[in-house]
């Protein structure tokens, strides 16, 4: 019975993506040239640039990430469709994670796309490709997920643009840490899999957190 209207918000929200593609771009072309000045700055020793890599591709993934959660709600509370989706029969708590799954389609897939490309201009272990895009597959969910709480707290807020990174970048340190700890193991010789293990438990517990808070949020923000 979820099924059909968490199909419709999914693919409703994957059109007006495919609508303003230029947003989408934006996320991965940031991602892309931030990442490629830090040669500029660092210099081009080999073994320095594949030694940060993993850190990065985090960083820089982390920050275009930021960069899209405003976007997540705010269409559909500024056009009126929030309320008519917190009055509908479906959980808004559904609804969230629906746009949460549209949202990490439309920028963190893409991201995902791009970090080999990232990896290849670093100089990154052909070892280190297999962690990193593991690390990332599970990774930036969550920063999806976490993100989808501050963006609904910040809804209607003063300068809510602001307030998003402030709300979530403290939430975000774990993702991080693991998610550069796991590549760093494998290059190390060490095994990568208790780090993708607890990138697995941090998207499994936002998973229900993001729904719940998510929702709570919005319908604080509709009243």
């Amino acid at each position: 019975m979820v099924g059909g209207p968490l199909t419709a918000v999914i693919a409703r929200d994957l059109r007006l993506a495919l609508r303003q593609r230029g947003d989408a771009l934006t996320v991965v072309l940031f991602f892309v040239l931030t990442a490629a000045l830090f040669p500029f700055g660092l210099g081009p020793e080999p073994n320095l640039l594949a030694r940060i890599a993993p850190g990065i591709v985090w960083v820089t993934a982390l920050l275009a990430v930021l960069l899209s959660l405003e976007r997540l709600f705010l269409a559909d509370y500024e056009d009126g469709n929030l309320e008519l989706l917190a009055q509908a029969p479906l959980p808004l708590e559904i609804v969230v994670l629906a746009k949460v799954l549209a949202h990490w389609l439309t920028t963190g897939l893409p991201l995902l796309a791009a970090t080999p490309l990232i990896g290849l201009l670093y100089g990154l272990p052909p070892e280190g490709y297999t962690v990193l895009m593991a690390a990332m597959a599970l990774g930036t969910p969550s920063l999806s997920l976490i993100g989808a709480i501050g963006a609904a707290m910040a809804l209607g807020a003063r300068r809510g643009g602001v307030l998003v990174p402030l709300l979530v970048l403290p939430l975000y340190v774990p993702v991080l840490i693991f998610g550069v700890s796991a590549v760093d193991a494998r290059l190390q010789g060490f095994a990568p899999e208790p780090h993708l293990l607890l990138l697995g438990a941090i998207l499994a517990a936002t998973l229900p957190l993001a729904a719940f808070a998510g929702a709570a949020a919005l319908r604080q923000s509709v009243e």
